[in-house]
């Protein structure tokens, strides 16, 4: 069985939707399969299953929305489970200066405490994929990007 990577988000707009089918694309380029599931169709049981886990949520005050943040709180359940599986985080935003960083961050941290191992990016958005409004090409590639270096590790990691 190829690893299989979860991609969960919120998307009020469309726009966190549209990143979170770029950031499958990537997941797909990185040998992985992947699963894209709006954070009210995921179960929590999915996090189980997957090797990977990729949040997506719109910038709402400076952290992500209550949708995934009501989803982290639920995958308490789950705590030491998760331990070594490959993670990673996105956002969107209506502004440049709107909590981007701090959203992504926050999904981030997390995911470290159910111990899972988080790759860094040291030539584009370090974090994790950041659009203001929909993304544009800029965009779309740190979304691949970020998809393609969960995938690889989750198949170097998991098989």
């Amino acid at each position: 069985m190829a690893s299989q990577v979860l991609i969960v988000y919120f998307s009020r707009s469309g726009n966190t939707a549209r990143m979170a089918e770029l950031v499958a694309e990537g997941v797909r380029q990185g040998g992985a399969e992947s699963a894209v599931k709006a954070v009210a169709e995921a179960k929590i049981s999915d996090l189980a299953e997957a090797q990977g886990i990729i949040l997506g949520s719109p910038t709402y005050y400076g952290s992500m929305a209550a949708e995934i943040k009501c989803f982290i709180d639920a995958s308490v359940k789950l705590h030491g489970q998760l331990a070594g599986k490959v993670g990673g985080a996105f956002t969107s935003s209506g502004g440049i200066a709107g909590g981007n960083e701090t959203t992504v961050l926050d999904m981030l941290k997390a995911l470290l405490i159910h111990g899972m191992v988080i790759p860094g990016n040291c030539n584009g958005d370090h974090y994790g994929p950041v659009a203001v409004g929909a993304p544009d090409q800029r965009a779309a590639d740190q979304c691949r990007l970020l998809g393609k270096m969960v995938g690889e590790l989750a198949v170097k990691l998991h098989g």
